[in-house]
């Protein structure tokens, strides 16, 4: 039974460097992290440097930052790493956990469905306004306090919000076309 625990857990430890490991990580140490990779659970045992680890977050979905104390990543040595890294995070997790649109993506599909034209209102308004603060269902409010993660987050979940009306929308669309070509058989 422990086994199979292990085997289904999976921490994912984000590199400096923005390369993310799919990892069980076994042990932190004050200079190093230690892991299995997830794919390889009775493989070899890795080490990283920790000030080479970005962040860790865990399976249950709890993150473990790692300030940076001075360090510059060795391929690129300005601050743009670090920017990036925030920046891609904040996308990332936008993908994993923003569903907050249901309500704006539903009501396009209703009143699309009623009409594309009067759909067209509601689309229009709701691919065009940033989700609310409340509506971003983000993981960690540590991570939300920089800059570079909370815009990466927000753009990512703005697209998202926009890419699923736009879809609600042309779906009722379709169901229109549909039902008036049946009709005029």
């Amino acid at each position: 039974m422990l086994s199979l625990q292990l085997v289904q857990a999976q921490d994912i430890i984000t590199k400096r460097t923005g390369e993310s490991v799919q990892a069980k990580v076994l042990e932190i140490t004050p200079g190093e992290v230690k892991y299995r990779r997830y794919e390889r659970p009775d493989g070899p045992l890795y080490t990283i440097a920790k000030a080479d680890v970005l962040l860790i977050q865990y399976e249950d979905k709890s993150e473990e930052i790692f300030e940076t104390d001075g360090y510059v990543p060795p391929a690129e040595p300005t601050q743009q790493a670090a920017i990036t890294n925030y920046y891609g995070k904040g996308q990332m997790d936008a993908e994993n956990f923003y569903q907050n649109y249901k309500g704006a993506s539903t009501g396009t599909l209703i009143a699309s469905l009623v009409s594309p034209l009067v759909g067209l209102i509601p689309a229009i308004a709701c691919s065009t306004t940033p989700p609310k603060e409340h509506n971003l269902d983000y993981p960690s409010h540590e991570l939300m306090q920089h800059q570079d993660y909370q815009s990466g987050y927000k753009q990512r979940s703005r697209k998202i919000k926009s890419k699923k009306v736009w879809t609600n929308w042309g779906i009722a669309l379709g169901v229109n076309v549909v039902l008036v070509y049946m009709l005029s058989q």
